[in-house]
């Protein structure tokens, strides 16, 4: 039977707190049945069981993105919602349902101000007795706890928490800690946009004494951020506040708001500093037992001040929060002497440590360090730049204790434990993931182990670098939001995961950040000293709303994007007008970190200033605006391309693989060149002995251009290739995120410069895109939206027998796979619902394809409808 499952309200299952006023509804589709399909669908919302909307029986395919279109949402309200699908014989099929819940719609709902610790009174920061601390930690000031106890009658039938902070928090209540947010509300350019969260607390509130409470640490608002040597912290404020009410509503139909208000007392705690880059410092002696529960005794304790009355931006958090997601344990744990030791994950990891503690002495100082990779046997820190990267517990000397930071996280494989009483073992230390916890969707897996890795790295370090924004590197002082980073991965990314949300709201940001005259910068939120946006860069304000159109049908985010995009192409146009842009180039990295190759950094700018305008004008032909200025701009970049930089035999300036890529790629060729740019590009590749030279802009295209051309040979020997330059070589050489840079670590040279090695860094790993797509063979049509029309090429190739990988798109499961068994190669395919494939057998006899039933059918191209198929054909 044809179901609806899945069901999404603007890109997440149950959202608890929304500010859309019309949310956009989506849902999957299953069906045991071969080509099946949705052929009509009725939407209905319901308040308490009465319906607000219903949407009536829509003759339509269409199941994602579907705006709600009834009356005005109201505040603080559950909605339930529920979808009814017809099937393709047009009968009543599945049903589904779910839930939303919107936020406080309205800027004058909100009745809370803003409060923080009174600046005139600074507590004691008391240095420990052994100090080690550096100038950067040693007067950071202790998180305040903060607190209002307030008095209820009865205990309320609904009770909703809205919360947030400029910097950090972690919300309390009657003693319990609520939600499972990490460091929210996250980083947003918090000038424009602040978000808060929604939290039910219901069953937490109680008739009498109730106390509500958080820890406010600086994070990004007032902490160390980035690698500016002259601005490395307070880019926003200089200390952390909080804002937050609570609103309970009653079974006699009346409510009670408590705010954060001037009655709001705090004081320090056990945690005398928290930092993101620095670390978390802990006095368990200084804990405060009971001081979010009612009863406490809170006299001594300071007012809070009242530092702004206006709420500001407020804006509801619109995806999913950063989260602890998974907990991995040692592989080893080695005693070096000396009191310390030595802690392996066996993977590159985010997050932080939870240590149980046996039989300390009161006030033992327990260090941990963190690291990614080993040097002679220690840790190697150098490329960790001014981050410190270390916790610091001083123990309660209780016979059990855990220390596990709140406020803060590192990038590690290795952790040194110096101080620990006795022996540690294995058990007592815990790594704690933690990213923005973006569903993971999709899979891949084949039977080479090192390309197998190779993905495992690629998720890994998306994960690692997708926290709150999608970073560069989760290790040292920098943590940033590059705009060239993500446009280059968001392709391997949006396969891995559904990061339509993610991406939507980082977007706002981009926008936020852009120059008067239009530039996009290179990073968001802008914290650093750079400016306008370089080539590829910049051009990430452009590329990632396309893309999220492309595979979400994300047309919400193409329109609020529009105007960014058609003022990023003015401002390169209007300070090139010869069309090759050499001006207003920003920091023009080229193409960043190539290796042995360096390609003209004006060709590759103007090759994404081609790319760009014909981008934009697909934009505005999808959103009803005129395409005509941007394709006629678009012609003329490409001839003055090909005038400046092709020669008449294809040789394209510079001789660089990156060159023909871009060249390639992006289409930017009249079609008699093609040809012979291309045997240029193979040559070049051939020449090396299969191995590459492009950077972080080109070597998203290398893999696909020269498969796309016929030579998957050679992507598959650069995919198999483990000597340097190389995705194996790391491999090998233990890596289990991916590199930075391909020189990280050489076997004659060993460490690259420190100033800029990270070993946890997604821009190399956007070859899982063509892992997908070129070796299990799953692409859209060059003119589908959200995958309802598919092109299936798997290709047979390299070291490999067998490949598959599959994709939860906002249709449904899309699967493909192929196997050798043989002389013979077998292809399985799955489509979802109301989908169609053009599917290209890998065979050499197309007259001798069979289905599962071992019928002929005639090949190579096969049309599919949705289901799921088996063929064999010859080898």
């Amino acid at each position: 039977m044809l179901t609806p499952y899945a069901l999404s309200c603007d890109g997440r299952t149950t959202p608890l707190g929304l500010d859309e006023r019309t949310p956009l509804l989506s849902w999957r589709l299953r069906s045991d049945r071969r080509g099946d399909a949705q052929t009509a669908y009725r939407i209905l919302v319901t308040e308490d069981g009465v319906r607000r909307w219903d949407s009536g029986r829509v003759e339509a395919g269409e199941n994602a993105q579907i705006r709600y279109d009834g009356p005005a949402l109201r505040s603080g309200t559950r909605y339930e919602w529920s979808v009814t699908v017809w099937n393709a014989d047009g009968a009543e099929a599945g049903t589904a349902d779910s839930w939303f819940e919107t936020a406080l719609l309205h800027p004058d709902e909100w009745a809370a101000v803003w409060i923080g610790r009174d600046p005139r009174i600074q507590p004691p920061f008391d240095p420990p007795v052994v100090d080690d601390l550096t100038d950067r930690v040693r007067h950071l000031a202790p998180p305040p706890h903060l607190r209002r106890a307030f008095q209820l009658a009865s205990p309320p039938v609904r009770a909703r928490l809205y919360a947030t902070a400029r910097g950090v928090y972690e919300p309390r209540l009657n003693g319990v800690r609520i939600g499972d947010r990490e460091l929210a509300p996250g980083w947003t350019e918090y000038r424009t946009r602040i978000l808060y969260q929604t939290y039910d607390v219901t069953d937490v509130v109680q008739a009498g004494e109730n106390v509500l409470g958080a820890v406010l640490a600086d994070g990004w608002w007032s902490g160390y951020v980035g690698f500016d040597s002259r601005h490395q912290a307070q880019h926003y404020g200089d200390a952390p506040q909080f804002l937050a009410q609570l609103v309970c509503e009653f079974a006699d139909g009346s409510t009670r708001t408590i705010t954060t208000d001037s009655e709001w007392v705090e004081r320090p705690g056990p945690i005398r500093y928290a930092d993101l880059l620095m670390g978390q410092h802990e006095d368990a002696a200084l804990a405060l037992p009971g001081w979010d529960s009612p009863g406490y005794d809170a006299h001594g304790w300071t007012p809070v001040q009242v530092v702004d009355t206006a709420p500001g931006p407020l804006v509801a958090e619109p995806d999913e929060p950063i989260r602890v997601t998974e907990e991995l344990h040692p592989v080893s744990v080695t005693a070096l002497g000396d009191g310390r030791h030595l802690v392996d994950f066996g993977q590159n990891m985010v997050g932080r440590i939870r240590l149980t503690i046996r039989d300390a002495k009161p006030g033992q100082r327990i260090r941990l360090r963190h690291a990614e990779v080993l040097t002679d046997g220690e840790l190697y820190t150098e490329n960790l730049r001014t981050a410190e990267a270390t916790d610091l517990y001083l123990a309660a000397g209780q016979p059990l204790e855990t220390f596990e930071p709140s406020f803060t996280f590192h990038g590690f494989r290795y952790v040194e434990v110096t101080g620990y009483p006795g022996t540690l073992a294995a058990r007592d230390v815990v790594g704690r993931v933690l990213h923005s916890d973006t569903p993971f969707t999709g899979s891949f897996e084949c039977d080479d182990e090192t390309v197998n890795r190779l993905y495992r790295n690629i998720r890994w370090g998306q994960r690692g670098n997708w926290v709150s924004v999608p970073t560069d590197c989760p290790q040292r002082d920098e943590r940033l939001g590059w705009l060239a980073d993500a446009q280059i991965f968001a392709p391997t990314a949006m396969r891995n995961a559904d990061v339509q949300a993610f991406f939507a709201r980082w977007l706002a940001d981009v926008r936020a950040a852009a120059t008067p005259e239009g530039a996009f910068p290179d990073i968001a939120p802008k914290v650093a000293m750079l400016t306008e946006g370089a080539p590829a860069w910049g051009d990430g304000g452009v590329i990632i709303p396309w893309l999220l159109y492309r595979a979400y049908g994300d047309t919400r985010t193409l329109e609020r994007s529009y105007d960014s995009m058609t003022a990023w192409i003015g401002h390169v146009h209007r300070h090139n007008p010869d069309l090759i842009w050499r001006h207003r180039v920003g920091n023009n990295y080229g193409d960043w970190l190539q290796v042995d190759a360096e390609t003209p950094r004006d060709l590759l700018a103007t090759a994404y200033f081609a790319q760009s305008t014909a981008l934009v004008a697909a934009a505005a032909r999808v959103l009803g605006r005129d395409p005509e200025p941007y394709d006629t701009l678009h012609a003329r970049i490409r001839a003055a391309f090909v005038d400046a930089f092709v020669e008449d035999d294809g040789r394209v300036i510079g001789d660089t693989q990156t060159g023909y890529l871009l060249a390639l790629g992006f289409d930017l060729l009249p079609p008699h060149l093609v040809k012979p740019a291309f045997a240029r590009l193979a040559a070049d590749v051939e020449k090396r002995d299969h191995h590459l030279t492009t950077g972080f802009v080109g070597v998203a295209l290398l893999c696909p251009v020269l498969a796309r051309h016929g030579r998957p040979d050679l992507a598959y020997a650069l995919l198999h290739q483990d000597t340097y330059p190389s995705w194996g070589y790391s491999i090998v050489h233990g890596a289990t995120t991916i590199w930075e840079r391909w020189d990280g670590w050489t076997a004659d040279r060993g460490f690259q410069a420190a100033q800029m090695n990270s070993f946890n860094h997604y821009s190399l790993g956007s070859v899982g895109d063509w892992l997908y797509g070129g070796v299990a063979g799953i692409e859209q049509a060059p003119d589908s939206v959200g995958y309802r029309a598919l092109v299936l090429r798997p290709t047979v190739g390299g070291r490999l027998t067998w490949a598959r990988a599959s994709q939860e798109t906002i249709r449904g499961r899309v699967a493909c796979g192929w196997r050798l068994d043989g002389d013979q190669v077998v292809v399985d395919v799955e489509l979802p619902p109301g989908t169609t494939a053009d599917l290209l057998v890998p065979t050499s006899d197309p007259t001798s394809i069979r289905d599962g039933n071992g019928e002929a059918v005639p090949g190579p191209e096969l049309r599919l409808t949705s289901g799921t198929y088996r063929f064999t054909a010859p080898r």
